[in-house]
């Protein structure tokens, strides 16, 4: 589980074909992997991989077809740059919101432009992400846990102060760029609980 806080950048510093799917190395001086173990789980750009090596300043994880196909994973390559969250403790900060590290959909910036000392940007959803995604509601956009400020249909707008913008690898996104979403888990359970008993029926 993750919140969507992103606590450092780090850059894939190897990338290998393996038997049809890749296994990644990404390294990040600033966020330290002395306390990671083998097993755990950290988001990169919000899809939560497991960590199958590590060093002091890096980690590699194993990404199978279906996540290659699910996210950006697959547009990587050396030298991209990565937001990264560790898995969050019972004793952490809970400073988003509730993410699971499994990505909903690709989305993709249809605009961006200056807004006083922010930036605005438009981001157009799968159609069949548009019933999750609510005005003043959260979204996690590339592992970062967002408000959103207005809906139009599949699009929708966000407003990212310079901290983020900093920190984040937002601040590369132009138009056209891909983004790996995940919309609020809440909203999905939710969708299932109203399906009541017709939950079990095979067609839904």
């Amino acid at each position: 589980m993750f919140t969507g806080i992103i606590s450092a950048m780090g850059h894939i510093s190897n990338l290998q074909h393996c038997g049809g799917d890749v296994r990644l190395t990404i390294s990040s001086a600033s966020l330290g992997f002395t306390d990671v173990a083998l097993g755990d789980s950290i988001a990169c750009n919000g899809a939560c991989l497991t960590v199958i090596e590590r060093t002091e300043d890096s980690f590699a994880a194993d990404v199978s077809l279906e996540t290659l196909r699910l996210t950006t994973i697959g547009d990587w390559g050396n030298g991209a740059r990565v937001n990264l969250e560790k898995a969050m403790q019972a004793t952490d900060r809970f400073g988003g919101h509730i993410v699971s590290g499994h990505i909903d959909g690709m989305g993709e910036v249809i605009e961006r432009r200056s807004d006083a000392r922010s930036e605005w940007f438009k981001i157009r959803a799968p159609g069949n992400l548009a019933k999750y995604i609510a005005h003043k509601g959260s979204i996690t956009v590339d592992g970062t846990s967002l408000t959103i400020n207005r809906v139009d249909g599949a699009d929708f707008e966000l407003n990212i102060i310079p901290q983020t913008m900093s920190h984040t690898v937002i601040g590369d996104y132009s138009v056209g760029t891909p983004v790996n979403l995940e919309v609020d888990l809440v909203a999905r359970y939710l969708e299932r609980l109203l399906l009541g008993d017709r939950a079990a029926d095979r067609e839904i």
